[in-house]
């Protein structure tokens, strides 16, 4: 249980750019989700790449993602998860907690999710860099102000989406790196099995989002 509550604390800092990794080594491929790890320059702890081709359009997965205050509901142990200012429709900031067994402290963070569309390919990129600063640190819980990684959502098919998720983040604290390298798959692997039913829910099962276009398919004729 406590390798999978590190492991969600690593994924659900949505949202930024990993840069300068090395190459990914393929460590999970199970029920559709590929995860691979690598060597982060200057850094005790690996980077996470996840993949996997989710039943959902554009606008649902973005949807989802965006909905932050629901993300208890399916990121694996999150306590809390609080919108603080909702910018535009495709930018906000949020607050979270992710509850850690004793003797380890919790861990929170602010991030900074903003939405872009390409718009001749309709990719959809969601970048947030955790946000140092924006509220107090609070007594007993390990601020994370280190963080970087991206969701690209990029349209397959008729309501079929591949979903590319790269995350890098120092954890901070008293949490041993070594540790939360070793069980580096097992957490995303629930996260996204978890987000796979939650997009099935009528809160986005039909979900259209006014700033993303979903690519348009023609039906093949049958004769």
């Amino acid at each position: 249980m406590y390798k999978m509550m590190l492991m969600s604390l690593l994924l659900f800092l949505v949202h930024v750019n990993v840069f300068g990794q090395g190459a990914w080594k393929l460590n999970v491929e199970k029920e559709g989700i590929k995860i691979y790890t690598s060597k982060v320059p200057d850094s005790k702890v690996k980077a996470i790449k996840v993949e996997c081709e989710v039943k959902a359009t554009e606008s649902q997965l973005v949807a989802l993602l965006m909905d932050v205050n629901t993300s208890v509901n399916w990121v694996y142990h999150t306590k809390s998860a609080v919108l603080i200012k909702q910018v535009s429709p495709s930018e906000l900031y949020y607050y979270s907690e992710v509850s850690l067994p004793w003797p380890a402290s919790n861990r929170d963070f602010v991030a900074h999710l903003t939405v872009s569309q390409n718009p001749a390919t309709k990719v959809v990129m969601i970048d947030g860099p955790a946000v140092p600063d924006m509220i107090p640190v609070k007594k007993g819980i390990v601020r994370i102000n280190n963080s970087s990684g991206k969701w690209t959502i990029t349209p397959e098919g008729y309501d079929q989406v591949k979903v590319e998720y790269t995350i890098h983040v120092e954890p901070g604290g008293d949490i041993p790196s070594w540790m939360v390298n070793m069980f580096a798959t097992e957490g995303p692997m629930e996260i996204f099995k978890k987000l796979k039913l939650q997009l099935e829910k009528p809160a986005y099962k039909n979900a259209v989002v006014p700033f993303i276009e979903n690519k348009q398919y023609v039906a093949s004729a049958s004769f």
